[in-house]
C-alpha cells in the first residue's frame, strides 16, 4: 500500500459526509475519494437486491480510481448489501454498522442499548443482530422524519425537538445506558439529542467508531501528513445541489463535484 493511502466512501447520498468528516479528523495522513449515489437515493425504500446491485457499482466505480481501502458509509447498505460488496470487491473495507455495535457493546454496563436508524436499517434488524452477537440487549427505534428535518436544516428546531421526544422519551423509561446513532445524519442532531437524553446514557455515533477502526487498520495514516488531504467528490444527480447540501454535512466548503452517470 502507499505510504499515503487513497481511502474511498460512499453513500446513497450526503449523509456518509459525516463519516468522511470524521475519517478527515482521526485519519489526516490519507487522501479521499466520495461517491454520492443521488440519483438512485434513497436506498431505503429499494429490495435488498437493488440496493446489493447500487452499492456494487459504487464500489466498483471507487476501485477504479485506485482506492487503497474502502469505507460503505451508508448504513442501509451495510444492512443489506455489506456481504454482496465484500464478495465483489478486492479492496479491504468496512461498514458502519460493525464499529457502531462494538463501540456501543464496549462502554455500556447495562447490556441494553438503543438504536436510531431509518426504517429500512431497523427492518434488516443489522444493528440487533451485531449487538446480541456481543451479548447485549438491543431496542432498535425508526425515526424516519429525522433525515427530512436534518435536510431542511431544523437540527436545533422546536419541531425537531417536539418529534424526538415523541420518538425517544419512552425508551428512556428501560435500563438502556447506551444510544447508538445509527444514520448518517443523525450526527447533526446530536447536540438536540444530548439535551433531551437523560445523563446516564452515553451516545454512540457510529461515523466516529467507523473513522477509529480505519486509523487502527491504517495507522502510518492516523498521524498528522505534512499536507492536507486531497478530497474529491462524485455525485449521480445535480452536483450543485450535492455541494450546498454536504457542505451541512462535511462541516466545510465543497469546492468541486464531479457527475458521474454509473446507468451509461
Amino acid at each position: 500500500m502507499k505510504q499515503r493511502p487513497l481511502i474511498g466512501v460512499f453513500d446513497s447520498g450526503v449523509g456518509g459526509l459525516t463519516v468522511l468528516a470524521e475519517l478527515l479528523r482521526q485519519v489526516p495522513n490519507a487522501d479521499y475519494v466520495y461517491f454520492g449515489d443521488t440519483a438512485r437515493l434513497p436506498y431505503g425504500s429499494k429490495s435488498a437486491a437493488t440496493v446489493a446491485k447500487y452499492a456494487i457499482g459504487a464500489a466498483h466505480y471507487l476501485e477504479q480510481q485506485g482506492i487503497d481501502f474502502l469505507v460503505i458509509g451508508c448504513n442501509t447498505a451495510c444492512a443489506q448489501a455489506y456481504d454482496s460488496v465484500r464478495a465483489a470487491v478486492k479492496t479491504p473495507m468496512i461498514g458502519v454498522i460493525e464499529p457502531g455495535a462494538e463501540a456501543a457493546a464496549g462502554v455500556s454496563r447495562k447490556k441494553d442499548v438503543i438504536v436510531l436508524a431509518t426504517e429500512g436499517t431497523v427492518n434488516s434488524h443489522a444493528y440487533r443482530k451485531a449487538l446480541e452477537a456481543r451479548g447485549i440487549k438491543a431496542e432498535e427505534k425508526a425515526c424516519p422524519l429525522f433525515v427530512p428535518l436534518v435536510e431542511e436544516g431544523w437540527g436545533e428546531h422546536s419541531v425537531t425537538e417536539q418529534v424526538a421526544h415523541i420518538y425517544l422519551d419512552d425508551l428512556f423509561k428501560g435500563a438502556a445506558d447506551v444510544m447508538v446513532l445509527g444514520c448518517t445524519h443523525y450526527p447533526l442532531l446530536r447536540p438536540l439529542l444530548r439535551r433531551i437524553t437523560p445523563e446516564r446514557i452515553q451516545i454512540i455515533d457510529s461515523a466516529e467508531s467507523t473513522a477509529r477502526k480505519v486509523a487502527e487498520a491504517l495507522p502510518h495514516a492516523a498521524s498528522g501528513g505534512v499536507s492536507a488531504p486531497d478530497v474529491r467528490f462524485f455525485a449521480t444527480d445535480s452536483v450543485e445541489k450535492f455541494r450546498r447540501a454536504g457542505e451541512k454535512f462535511l462541516g466545510q466548503r465543497i469546492v468541486d463535484v464531479t457527475h458521474v452517470d454509473l446507468e451509461s
